[in-house]
């Protein structure tokens, strides 16, 4: 059967593509299926900002840290966090550590995050309020969020402006979009009537693998110009850079790696047409 037949097809709203931006921009990355590439994109496609001149923000919101370690900081050895800010309203400035690009740090407490948040009155909105004071600071701020979408995702999409959507070009990724934008919807109603889907991403993308190349062709075929035409490609690169708490950029800067992000900086920022990597 072609996966074609059985991907359901949601109605995602597009924003409007913009250079630097007029007001800071808040975009969460999100995807509910761990493994796509969401801190991968979060790290680079902010230091691909931060090339063109502007000031970005990296907020890592994900409980194992990641984002924090491709950075060379240690989670584990981390005393206050993202939990702190958003459980405690511990001013985010005090989380703040200044690498490549400023990143709020996280630590394995944030897991208990939900639970801690669970009973404070306007939960969903921890994030958002813990913005406000420093958001002028800042072009963008790209939260890279945890693979659910349970409250902290909620406060992504609370606090956002617009959502990207990494996805590995494999059938399961394409399907976990259908739930990702009735979260969405349901923010839209309750919460945040302007946060939208601005664009998904190809990650992972192998052109060799047949599933690869249909996966791709079925998302493009699905959600049309949603999908940002520049392919994340799988390398070995972007797993190679964290190691030594780099982002692609510092670590390879004249590689292939690093121009695709380039390029889908370009694209967010509504410049150059990016170019095809496949």
């Amino acid at each position: 059967m072609s996966v074609a037949r059985v991907l359901p097809r949601p109605t995602f709203r597009r924003l409007a593509g913009t250079r630097a931006p007029a007001t800071t921009r808040v975009i969460a990355l999100a995807n509910q299926k761990g493994g796509v590439a969401k801190t991968t994109t979060t790290l680079n496609l902010g230091v691909a900002f931060s090339e063109h001149g502007l000031r970005v923000l990296c907020i890592d919101l994900d409980p194992q840290g990641n984002l924090t370690m491709s950075q060379g900081m240690n989670p584990d050895t981390i005393e206050r966090s993202m939990f702190d800010v958003l459980v405690h309203r511990l001013p985010i400035a005090e989380v703040i550590a200044s690498r490549e690009i400023d990143v709020a740090v996280a630590s394995i407490d944030l897991a208990g995050a939900d639970m801690a948040l669970s009973s404070q009155i306007g939960r969903e909105r921890a994030l958002q309020r813990a913005l406000a004071p420093v958001k002028d600071r800042y072009d963008y701020i790209l939260i890279d969020t945890p693979p659910s979408l349970g409250l902290l995702t909620i406060n992504a999409f609370v606090a956002a402006t617009g959502v990207i959507v990494p996805v590995q070009t494999e059938y399961l990724s394409l399907r976990g979009l259908v739930q990702l934008e009735n979260t969405l919807q349901m923010v839209r109603e309750n919460l945040n009537p302007d946060v939208a889907v601005m664009g998904i991403l190809a990650t992972m993308y192998d052109k060799r693998l047949t599933h690869s190349r249909e996966a791709d062709e079925i998302l493009r075929e699905s959600f049309g110009p949603l999908v940002y035409q520049t392919r994340i490609r799988k390398t070995v690169r972007y797993a190679e850079a964290p190691v030594k708490g780099h982002s692609i950029m510092a670590y390879e800067p004249d590689g292939e790696a690093a121009e695709m992000y380039r390029d889908l900086a370009k694209e967010v920022l509504g410049g150059e047409k990016a170019r095809q990597h496949a």
